[in-house]
């Protein structure tokens, strides 16, 4: 084996040279300050009252067509595997139909263990809000067995789509009012984008309100509006798309985040899905060191792409778990990015 290393360094020198400008310099590297991760090394947090044991969460994507249910049932496996938790694509269609209830259905395959979570449309809690019908979001939940439930507030992804739906009242109204009917029934909701990002007074606004997490969905990742406006024919099409470039990163919301909380200590009780734009467990690295409140890293497009390969998949979660675990053992940020 010795002998077969060797050959492997010699043949392969040539192609192993760096180029200095491409180093990533956001870190500091510390190559002496600790021995390697072992099994025993615990990344574990809590996120809203239950154990995992990384903090990866698998952010929502898919649900209501003929792939979904193997794509979903997949991911549900790699969260019981390795402890994570996960957020369902928009549940939308079951509050029609229970013809696709086999899609969603993975709290068996989960356990009841890890948080687990439904998810609505703005456009749909208004509906059912305004109608009086927030039973229905009760049954959905109860269905499904789930913690609780992610509402996704979409404005400009609505208005991009052709068949979109139109918001009556502020997204905020219709949250504080399904908040209040929340209140005492054991049930949490996180509230998130789908690509944009948030800006300083809608984020403050969550944080005020009773529910439990926001997940940032920040500009650079998956952005729905943009995936809309690609949906969109006619001739109108190149004259709107600069509404999709405009938003947030995570960034730039972690500032923001961060300095609400040194206006009001008390917002530290919220849990915050750090998403959009995360390439990979290093960014996630760097976004967690620099937000001061509890977190954990949201991925989609990473999880999705290689749903279909149950293998692939496993080997990416558990690539992103042991490099989590190594960029704790030796690397620290250099100067933070935000206030």
């Amino acid at each position: 084996m010795q002998e077969t290393r060797k050959r492997d360094h010699i043949e392969l020198t040539a192609k192993s040279q760096t180029n200095g400008l491409l180093v990533d310099s956001r870190f500091y590297y510390e190559p002496l300050l600790s021995a390697h991760p072992t099994q025993e090394t615990d990344i574990s947090t809590t996120f809203l009252g239950k154990k995992i044991q990384a903090p990866f969460w698998v952010s929502s994507m898919t649900g209501g067509v003929g792939e979904a249910r193997h794509i979903n049932q997949n991911l549900a496996r790699v969260c019981r595997e390795f402890s994570l938790g996960m957020g369902l694509g928009s549940c939308r269609t079951l509050l029609e139909s229970g013809q696709y209830f086999e899609d969603f259905n993975l709290r068996p395959i989960l356990g009841n263990d890890l948080p687990f979570f439904a998810n609505l449309g703005i456009a749909q809690v208004e509906r059912l809000v305004h109608d009086q019908e927030i039973n229905k979001i009760f049954d959905l939940i109860n269905r499904l067995d789930t913690d609780g439930l992610i509402i996704h507030v979409n404005p400009l992804q609505e208005w991009f789509q052709p068949e979109g739906d139109k918001f009556l009242f502020s997204p905020i109204e219709t949250i504080a009012k399904l908040s209040e009917a929340f209140k005492g029934s054991g049930k949490k909701i996180i509230v998130k984008e789908v690509g944009q990002g948030m800006g300083p007074k809608s984020l403050k606004s969550l944080l005020d309100l009773p529910i439990d997490a926001i997940e940032l969905a920040g500009f650079g990742g998956t952005n729905f509006s943009q995936l809309e406006y690609l949906r969109t024919k006619g001739a109108d099409k190149l004259e709107i798309e600069a509404l999709a470039k405009v938003g947030h990163t995570s960034l730039e919301m972690i500032s923001i985040l961060n300095n609400l909380l040194k206006a009001n200590p008390d917002y530290i009780k919220k849990q915050i899905i750090i998403s959009g734009g995360i390439g990979n467990f290093l960014d996630g690295f760097y976004l967690q060191e620099q937000l001061h409140f509890s977190s954990i890293i949201g991925q989609a497009k990473n999880f999705l792409t290689r749903s279909e390969n149950y293998e692939e998949l496993k080997a990416f979660t558990n690539a992103q778990i042991e490099g989590l675990k190594m960029a704790r053992k030796f690397l620290t940020i250099k100067t933070s990015e935000v206030q």
